[in-house]
């Protein structure tokens, strides 16, 4: 019987676990080695080992009613999309709201999770910690890895010949704060993400010039979408889903590339993906655009070559006097406190998860990776439902199939995000199909055709308004009782 959890890390899935082991009775503690809560969102002046960090000007991507957790909206008054600082707020009202921080052991890094000599009976792990120097060991029931994927800096140099004969400053993004120090600089941001866009695009209002190198290309998004309203509000909806799934493939792919086209061509701007029907996720910028238009920023190629002071492109330019380059170049995952990481990477070196949450292989699927998927969706509710799912496999209130049938299941979703997404984007996922599929398992997706004969109003806007997150707090277990008016109203809070 589970009934004491380890949460390990007390970022935006940490205090969803610990929230959720509640909710069903359970014991959480909660081990966070820095000393506050926020992960991800908690900006710090110094880049800090073993954390997430980021830059002072981070905004939200997702609006507020796409993002929050399921049962806890943002206020009124808060704008669509968050400095990192308002968020860091919300976070730290939802832990005092749900009286979350007394689970929370702070200054407390985990540093070994090991199975139990009797697991393959009980289940049960030894999690050993350290605090003031000294290491403690406790016996769990169960184990939620809640430490994130943006900690460990992916800096691929070994694909950027002659990077040791160049004699200007390189860096990875994740050392990036603020753009003061680069006045005056030519910089050379490579990597077409987020993280890229954002830096180059800020980098403009100070550097001589920005260069942005992409291997492949990207669609990019503003976050402001048509008629002013918030992108996901208008893009993430069952309808549009549903669309998609009984659509031919090809006329998918059409009018994906239609829509990704609509506000301007990509190709125009030297920003078109080499696999145009890829649905890698996109960046989201809404400053980009106009920085190429005004020369500020400079698209170019992938990289061939560094020299000492210049940097040889594959369209065979150059481009001298490069000061600075800002690698822009993503995060590998990696779990250095699990003394068998092969049960997180069972194949290959690569995770290996059933539902992107629960190794397959276990004797009892007693620990859960929350968080580790990417989608057009906001992450906060996609682990809220995360972790209803993994507690209720815990518990075995959701039964797993054979082993057999769940890498089948993998190996077939495997397939089908290569055909979707590419093959670099084994973590990509369609959000409202993720989410459904957990929301079937533990009872909790509405259902449309019996809210249309009960509540017709509220049908049609789950149906064909946003796949907002209180949808999954509607029904079921761990039902709220806000959920109805939370949908219904959502436009007005969009709109104040």
């Amino acid at each position: 019987m589970v009934r004491r959890v380890a949460v390990v890390g007390a970022g935006v899935s940490g205090l969803a676990a610990t929230k959720c082991c509640l909710e069903e009775g359970l014991e959480p503690t909660c081990f966070e080695q820095s000393e506050d809560i926020g992960g991800l969102w908690r900006y710090t002046e110094k880049v800090e080992e073993g954390r997430a960090s980021i830059y002072r000007t981070v905004f939200t991507n997702s609006c507020k009613e796409m993002m929050c957790y399921p049962d806890f909206p943002f206020p009124d008054d808060h704008p669509n999309y968050m400095h990192n600082a308002r968020l860091q707020k919300y976070i730290r009202d939802y832990a005092q709201h749900f009286d979350l921080l007394r689970h929370i052991r702070f200054k407390t890094p985990v540093t070994k999770i090991r199975k139990r000599p009797d697991f393959s009976a009980t289940g049960q792990w030894e999690v050993v910690t350290q605090r003031d120097g000294k290491e403690e060991a406790a016996v769990f029931d169960a184990v939620m890895i809640c430490s994130g994927h943006h900690v460990y800096p992916n800096l691929p140099l070994a694909h950027f010949p002659g990077i040791e004969k160049f004699k200007g400053c390189y860096f990875h993004s994740r050392e990036y704060k603020e753009p003061e120090k680069f006045r005056g600089k030519k910089v050379l941001v490579i990597g077409l993400g987020n993280s890229g866009c954002d830096i180059a695009v800020e980098l403009s209002t100070v550097a001589s010039q920005v260069y942005l190198s992409s291997r492949s290309g990207s669609w990019v998004l503003s976050r402001v979408w048509n008629f002013g309203y918030p992108w996901d509000m208008l893009l993430l909806t069952r309808f549009r889903t549903w669309l998609e799934n009984i659509l031919p493939k090809a006329v998918s792919d059409w009018l994906y590339i239609r829509g990704m086209n609509q506000q301007y061509k990509h190709e125009d701007f030297g920003l078109m993906p080499v696999d145009g029907t890829s649905r890698k996720e996109p960046v989201l910028n809404d400053d980009i655009l106009s920085r190429i238009t005004c020369g500020m920023v400079l698209i170019k190629p992938n990289v061939k070559e560094f020299r000492e002071t210049s940097v040889l492109f594959q369209d065979g330019t150059v481009q001298h006097d490069v000061d600075v380059v800002v690698f822009a170049t993503g995060y590998s995952y990696s779990y250095p406190f699990m003394e068998d990481e092969s049960i997180i990477k069972s194949r290959n070196n690569e995770v290996t998860l059933y539902k992107g949450i629960v190794p397959p292989q276990l004797e009892k699927p007693t620990i859960a990776v929350i968080g580790l998927v990417q989608s057009l969706g906001a992450i906060i509710p996609t682990v809220d439902l995360q972790c209803r799912w993994a507690i209720k496999v815990f518990q075995g209130l959701c039964t797993l199939p054979p082993v057999s049938e769940m890498m089948e299941n993998i190996d077939k979703n495997m397939g089908k995000k290569a055909k979707w997404y590419g093959t670099s984007n084994t973590l990509q996922t369609n959000y409202i199909n993720y989410m459904d599929e957990l929301a079937s398992a533990i009872g909790v997706k509405p259902n449309v055709l019996k809210l249309l004969l009960t509540d017709p109003r509220l049908a049609l806007e789950v149906f064909f308004g946003p796949c907002s997150p209180y949808q999954f707090r509607l029904t079921g277990p761990g039902k709220w009782s806000g959920a109805r008016r939370a949908i219904l109203t959502q436009w007005d809070r969009t709109l104040r």
